[in-house]
């Protein structure tokens, strides 16, 4: 199997470079998928630093969600939706408004995990696909899409699994052979081939650090092909960078469907200059279950060095699982503090951590404070 498939030219993916003096606008560049993307996605730090420290520094990561932390610096904007179907982002027509705030020029597609887990026909994800690339030539008619074939899976809990990415997966080339154009051409880039989720993957599903540096290494040669018409400013290395240290993801349940979030709440300081906010979110919900985040933002003057929030359900649900943050629950009552790698934030930064959970009846929104250390 061939490591990448090109589909184009590289003639067809060439950038203008502006004239004059102007300063040249960065080329914006989405990461679209599901929690291999989002949850912390921590291939697109490792891929984010590769890139800087081989010249290609004229970009920006877009997407209306933040960065998860991942212990090393990076632009971390990302549409990786947790527990998200590509079925649903495409019926629901969510892609749209995500499109409409953040302008694309290269879109890194890695979706459909949940998909194959629910066992849908490939012919209704490659359906949904075509409708995803649509409302990308809508937004952007140049717009470069770079598909991914997905990572395997095998988790315990699903034995068919493995073999249904297979299947999808090579489907997937002559659906792309079909859907380019010469003005937006897509290109297939092999995540499956040599990702071993026995030492990649610390569930089966979702990689671990090992995993993280070899989705970016994958990614790398097919972006910088996009991005031909970006000059380096230092000649590019052939080495990748060292991956960052990975933090667990949720396995959710597949079938979710996207819930409002809570405006941030006010937080009591914990010094001169320190104070913290955070954005309570539901990600997905399905019927007895949902996951959920808390985006913690630095709004204060000062670093802060910690930061501690604090809930309570309104109608007993009750946290199973959680990832990114400390969690302990007494009754309905639930304390979330940060981890070794995403306490210190500087003035206006921000991290997230997020948790599954079940619910009986009704699933209300409790209100979280933040407490800055």
């Amino acid at each position: 199997m061939a490591l990448l498939g090109t589909l184009v030219a590289a003639t067809a993916v060439v950038v203008a470079a502006p004239t004059g003096s102007a300063a040249a606008v960065p080329t914006r560049i989405m990461a679209l998928g599901d929690s291999i993307t989002g949850s912390p996605g921590c291939w697109r730090a490792t891929l984010w630093n590769r890139l800087q420290s081989t010249g290609y520094t004229n970009i920006d990561m877009v997407g209306t969600l933040p960065a998860q932390g991942c212990g090393v610096a990076h632009d971390g904007d990302n549409e990786g939706h947790g527990g998200f179907l590509a079925t649903n982002v495409a019926n629901q027509n969510q892609l749209v408004g995500w499109l409409s705030a953040t302008l694309p020029d290269v879109v890194l597609m890695h979706f459909g995990t949940n998909d194959v887990w629910s066992n849908l026909p490939n012919t209704q994800i490659l359906t949904a696909f075509s409708k995803l690339v649509d409302q990308m030539r809508a937004s952007n008619p140049a717009m470069r899409i770079l598909v991914a074939k997905i990572i395997p899976m095998n988790p315990s809990s699903c034995t068919e699994c493995a073999a249904r990415v297979v299947s999808f997966n090579n489907a997937i080339p002559s659906w792309a052979a079909g859907k380019t154009t010469a003005q937006s051409p897509i290109t297939v880039v092999d995540q499956w081939t040599g990702f071993n989720t026995a030492t990649d993957t610390y569930d089966g599903v979702h990689p671990n650090a090992a995993g993280d540096q070899k989705m970016s290494d994958r990614w790398y040669p097919a972006l910088t092909a996009a991005l031909s018409g970006v000059t380096p400013s230092n000649p590019p290395s052939p080495s990748a960078s060292a991956s960052p240290s990975a933090s667990p993801s949720p396995s959710a349940p597949p079938s979710v469907s996207p819930s409002p979030s809570r405006p941030p709440s006010p937080s009591p300081t914990g010094g001169a200059g320190k104070s913290c906010s955070v954005t309570y979110v539901i990600i997905g919900q399905w019927p007895g279950g949902f996951q959920g985040e808390l985006r913690v933002a630095n709004n204060g003057t000062v670093p802060i060095s910690g930061w501690s929030v604090r809930f309570t359900f309104p109608n007993g649900q009750v946290i199973s699982q959680s990832w990114n943050g400390q969690y302990t629950q007494t009754g309905s009552t639930v304390t979330a503090l940060n981890v070794s790698w995403n306490g210190l934030l500087s003035p206006g930064a921000g991290t997230a951590t997020g948790f599954l959970a079940s619910y009986q009846g009704t699933n209300g929104t409790p209100v979280p404070v933040c407490t800055a250390l």
